[in-house]
């Protein structure tokens, strides 16, 4: 499944985006409030050779755009996008320019500790506020700015509508690379999660305020691992008809999966963001248009469906056909026609009222791909020419190879003739194909197969007609567990050179189409998965377009992809799985205490993994829950009690759940930690061995005491480092301490055990009797330490999850250091002060002491309701799973007391 997410994927198809002039950043003074308050974060403008030297007194007369870099992103990656726009400019000879902005956020790692992302929104604001005034002596000073944002700089953006003194009409549009909108990809820290949970309740509450801001979503597709693509469509309930998601795979001459970095450079994403800027600029002002309607036709047709013409806010309605041509009528209802080197043009009109009884639609198809007009729809019933007509070739389709208009004649029961013009073709060689025929005859159905075939069945159908277009429909496709292979096999008749044939996955409920181009005769494997599934409300069917070449026949093999069907899991739920972990981490320290109570010794942990992790004691439970949530009066309940939401049953609602995923998960999880507990305990094995060879203490284990004056220095000592600098810095410090400990207990009983033997033969005067008794005595002090040395293994285990867990905001702390000694706000502060009180205690204690508490046998029943409810509230909130051990080993702290 990790493989599936990793490796197997489209080849990068992105052309590199390069600079013709060495591209210079000029830093823009900010307030010096401003700049004392934010003091790691900058403001550019990006500037290349002529222009930027212009620039340099900031004397700006463009439009204003502002670019938000993400995650541990540069200020300098707008260069692709400025240096694009400067040779578009170029080619309109500065009739319009743009000025590009760009953030320098100090390359912060926003997406693993959200304490940040408020901070960045106010700096962001503060900066569009100097922008707009660098402008305000000009002609056309602009009133808003336009913000282009890669990854987590997306919701920074997004949440500039959350601030109360922010005026919405300073944004007009808004478009965002790879943005993780619904969901953080990690959920590391509260400041995370309530930081998404506000911007998506403002958006979702306030999406009437918020028609006048125009919102573009472009997502990666399966070459970014990084965000998935479901996570980068904006909420489904946030404005319709103002707001626009899609994968970089269906964009109109991009047609490429991008991973997470190239989505900043991808030539022909960019190149397709730029030609829509420039179509965005109203004449009169200057500046991006204020209509909104116009935003999203523009957006529409260079992110959605390109029509192979340039834009043009109102098409004439009626086009006059001009030149000398020779006007030819066809009547055949299907027709090709080759042109190259042709010095005449030509009109070929084909008459409808002969072809309305047989057949529902027409399609043709142009390899010319050029911008003109090239079909025509003719009211003329009586004539052969045609002089006025409507141009249909805004009903076209770019595509690859072609571009195709398909007409439902229905839909257009006024016209008389369809006309094709051919133009004078000189050096030029391309190929137009006409054919009407009708749509039960074209469209075919396919049953998927079922997720538990395995690939071992199949599902085929055999395209044996001569048609131009088919439409195979995916029965039962709709869940993004789903996965499939679809193996489409062509054979022709003869062996001519032929165009290519292009296949499409056409998704109809979000816009994440995949094309294909093949070669024919080819045999070509089509991957088939879903970023997002079906909206209840939705009974549309996903398709397999097949655009074929005449003569030919087409074979459709659909397999199911267990490997595939992983990744789905891995991909969608990959952040849930250390939740796993731990909770069978956790199973197997509470059957460890349990042996303790029957047995008075403590397994190992391998051995109570096995007997403990068992999923029916966990799931059913949770599935209940999930299902009782259906119900109204069971959430008032719920919400009454002020319980937080079962992250399933939020999962659940995205469509994003089933009962075997969780199943599924938690065999992984129960994995992991058999395998994390071997190479953990391997591991201390080995290096206790080394030190062992090399110091060789001669020490006897002595009792410890569980609270000594040093270990109250510790305790002290750490909690004054979690406030004053890290929480995730004490918490790392008391476990390498823990660490410490441990290997040297287990050193000292090795240690112990070598020197019994030889102890008992030196003290030869010795009766039988006392001999016995000592050498019980021993045997009885080695089984305890081992005992002990188990439970702080296991202990240990379950701390080394909880470090890694709170080591994100360890490497944002360590990395802004420069700035400041102190991180604020602190996601572990006061988890890592209670840490370090009961760690301190904890790696003093033994079984010993454990094993006569009264509050033992309640400790050992704890872990099984824990591992229930971190599975419950922990999926979507990973921070919640240290609260849940702590609880844990504190009943563990107490029992060493009571």
């Amino acid at each position: 499944g990790v493989r599936d997410v990793l490796f197997v994927y489209e080849e990068n198809r992105c052309s590199m985006t390069y600079m013709y002039e060495y591209p210079e950043y000029l830093k823009i003074k900010l307030p010096k409030k401003t700049a004392r308050r934010y003091p790691a974060y900058e403001l550019y403008l990006y500037g290349e050779g002529n222009y930027a030297e212009e620039n340099k007194h900031l004397l700006l007369t463009g439009i204003p755009v502002l670019f938000l870099p993400g995650n541990a992103g540069s200020y300098k990656q707008v260069r692709s996008l400025g240096s694009i726009a400067l040779r578009k400019a170029e080619d309109v000879d500065f009739k319009y320019h743009f000025n590009f902005f760009s953030v320098n956020f100090n390359e912060e790692l926003v997406a693993l500790y959200g304490g940040s992302l408020q901070r960045q929104t106010k700096f962001v604001h503060e900066c569009i506020k100097v922008i707009l005034k660098l402008y305000r002596d000009g002609e056309f000073a602009p009133t808003s700015v336009a913000i282009v944002a890669h990854s987590m700089g997306g919701l920074v953006a997004r949440a500039l509508l959350t601030l109360k003194n922010f005026k919405p009409e300073l944004i007009n549009l808004l478009i965002t690379q790879a943005t993780p909108h619904n969901a953080p990809v990690m959920p590391l820290d509260k400041y995370l999660t309530d930081f998404y949970t506000a911007v998506n309740n403002h958006w979702i509450l306030k999406a009437q305020d918020l028609r006048n801001l125009t919102t573009l979503s472009v997502a990666g597709g399966f070459r970014d691992y990084q965000v998935r693509s479901g996570l980068a469509f904006l909420p489904r309930l946030s404005q319709h008809d103002s707001a626009l998601s899609v994968v970089s795979s269906a964009v109109p001459r991009a047609w490429a999966s991008t991973d997470h970095l190239s989505i900043v450079w991808c030539k022909e994403l960019i190149l397709a963001t730029i030609r829509a800027f420039f179509d965005l600029i109203d004449e009169n002002t200057r500046q991006i248009t204020e209509d909104p309607k116009k935003r999203m036709s523009v957006l529409h047709h260079h992110f959605v469906r390109h029509p192979a013409k340039i834009f043009e806010e109102n098409p004439e309605a009626f086009t006059e056909l001009k030149g000398a041509f020779m006007w030819i009528t066809v009547k055949a209802s299907k027709w090709t026609h080759s042109v190259y080197n042709d010095s005449d043009g030509r009109y070929f009109t084909f008459p409808l009222a002969s072809h309305r009884k047989s057949y529902s639609h027409v399609y043709c198809a142009n390899s010319m791909l050029d911008t003109s007009s090239w079909i025509y729809g003719c009211m003329n019933s009586n004539s052969s020419m045609c002089l006025e007509a409507t141009d249909l070739s805004w009903r076209a389709e770019l595509l690859p190879t072609t571009k195709v208009v398909m007409l439902k004649l229905q839909d257009y029961p006024s016209l008389s003739h369809i006309v094709i013009q051919v133009p004078p073709a000189v050096g030029n060689k391309y190929t137009l194909d006409c054919e009407f025929f009708r749509e039960d005859s074209r469209t075919l159905q396919l049953p998927v197969t079922h997720l538990f075939s395995f690939g071992f069945s199949s599902s085929k159908i055999l395209l044996n007609s001569t048609g131009l277009l088919y439409n195979v429909q995916l029965q039962h496709f709709n869940q993004i567990y789903q996965a499939f292979k679809i193996y489409v096999e062509s054979h022709c008749q003869s062996l001519k050179e032929r165009k290519p044939s292009v296949y499409r996955l056409h998704i109809p409920w979000s816009h994440e189409d995949s094309i294909i181009v093949a070669k024919v005769p080819s045999f070509t494997e089509i991957s088939a998965k879903l970023h997002l599934a079906q909206p209840q409300s939705d009974s549309r069917v996903p398709e397999l377009n097949i655009y074929s070449s005449p003569d030919c026949q087409y074979e459709v093999i659909l397999k199911t992809s267990l490997l595939q069907v992983l990744g789905q899991v891995i991909r969608f739920h990959a952040g849930a799985l250390p939740v796993y972990v731990i909770s069978n981490i956790l199973l197997a320290y509470g059957g460890q205490l349990s042996t303790l109570v029957s047995t008075g010794q403590c397994s190992d942990f391998s051995r109570e993994l096995v007997r403990t992790a068992k999923p029916y004691k966990i799931e059913p439970l949770i599935s209940v829950v999930v299902l009782l949530h259906g119900f109204n009066w069971f959430r008032e309940m719920w919400e009454s009690l002020s319980l937080p939401e079962v992250d399933a049953a939020v999962l659940s609602s995205q469509d994003a759940w089933f009962p075997l995923v969780s199943l599924t998960l938690f065999l992984f999880g129960t994995g992991i930690a058999y395998w994390s507990g071997v190479f953990f305990s391997t591991s201390l094995r080995l290096f206790s061995s080394l030190w062992f060879a090399v110091f060789r203490p001669t020490v006897l284990p002595k009792d410890n005491k569980l609270i000594t004056r040093r270990s109250l220095c510790g305790v002290l000592s750490l909690a004054l480092v979690s406030w004053t600098t890290c929480g995730a810095f004490a918490v790392l410090i008391i476990y390498l301490q823990y660490l410490f400990k441990v290997l040297n207990s287990k050193v000292c009983s090795k240690t112990y055990k070598a020197k019994t033997p030889h102890y008992f033969q030196k003290q030869s005067s010795m009766d039988s009797t006392s001999k016995a008794t000592q050498s019980l005595s021993s045997s009885t002090t080695i089984a305890e330490a081992i005992s002990s040395l188990k439970m702080h293994v296991t202990i240990l285990n379950l701390f080394t999850w909880i470090v890694l867990l709170s080591l994100p905001s360890l490497v944002y702390w360590l990395k802004n250091l420069r700035c400041n000694v102190r991180l604020d706000p602190d996601p572990c502060r006061s988890t890592a002060i209670i840490l370090v009180c009961i760690l301190e205690i904890l790696m003093n204690s033994s079984t010993s002491e454990v094993k006569s508490s009264k509050l033992l046998k309640i400790t050992a029943k704890v872990p099984l309701p824990l591992s229930v409810a971190m599975l419950a509230f922990g999926r979507m909130h990973l921070y919640r799973v240290s609260h849940f051990v702590i609880f844990s080993l504190l009943l563990h702290v107490l029992c060493c007391v009571v």
